[in-house]
């Protein structure tokens, strides 16, 4: 988070926003209730079929508009549209 961030939905907002952080839980739910029967540990291998969380780890929210993204691509629009 050291670089400068430029709204690309309403392209003016460059000061306010909301980082969210994302923590990825895996869990093996009961089919027909949807109660947790596994919650998988840090360091727990998953099950064959279950395949481990590969998304960002930080997403962004522009606190103007409300759209949420990935954090570089709020960067690449402030790198492309520099301040003057």
């Amino acid at each position: 988070m050291t670089h400068p961030y430029l709204c690309p939905n309403c392209k003016t907002n460059r000061m306010r926003f909301n980082i969210i952080e994302q923590n990825a839980s895996a869990v093996k739910l009961d089919p027909s209730s949807g109660e947790v029967v596994h919650h998988y540990e840090k360091d727990e291998p998953l099950d064959p079929f279950h395949l481990p969380y590969k998304g960002s780890k930080i997403m962004v929210q522009c606190a103007v508009c409300g759209v949420v993204g990935e954090e570089e691509m709020f960067i690449k629009r402030a790198e492309n549209n520099p301040l003057k």
